[in-house]
């Protein structure tokens, strides 16, 4: 079963993965330490499939790809904020990882709730709560690209048609 892991607004990359990480290479590394300064808990409790829910400006700071990297690392299957920092997003959707801004999940969802995505379509149900979330699904384009596992293989993919 899966956990949201609920955050407040403004949680930044220097949170998402320390400073002191940024020399480590390997995604498995930075998952180790990723949100470990704002919960101790997170990697050691993260499983494959879980979501993390959050406020506005997820993701703001520096532009560094390690922090989309390393939420990708730990499992987690989305981001799902009320906004998201620019640099971020795209940095995001470059490795494949899945975000996804609605301004109403983060103040109605409980962290064992069980919710339910729908990538394609644009909804996330809380089963738990019988509640449906609507958002904007990718554009063909990113959708394939987030398919792919991101921009790389991707390009990669393409190049081989």
């Amino acid at each position: 079963m899966s956990k949201n892991w609920i955050f407040k607004d403004n949680v930044d990359t220097d949170v998402i993965i320390p400073a002191r990480y940024l020399n480590t290479k390997s995604s498995e590394e930075l998952a180790l330490h990723c949100m470990e300064d704002i919960d101790k808990n997170f990697s050691h409790e993260v499983k494959e499939g879980d979501f993390i829910i959050a406020g506005y400006n997820f993701g703001c700071g520096s532009s560094r790809e390690h922090a989309p990297i390393a939420i990708k690392a730990s499992g987690i299957r989305a981001v799902i904020a009320k906004s998201f920092a620019r640099i971020f997003y795209r940095n995001a959707i470059n490795i494949g990882l899945v975000i996804i801004e609605n301004d109403k999940i983060q103040d109605n969802i409980s962290s064992n709730d069980i919710i339910e995505l729908n990538i394609n379509e644009g909804i996330i149900k809380n089963i738990t709560k019988n509640e449906t979330y609507n958002f904007s699904p990718y554009p063909d384009e990113i959708q394939k690209l987030i398919e792919a596992g991101g921009l790389v293989n991707y390009t990669k993919q393409k190049i081989r048609k």
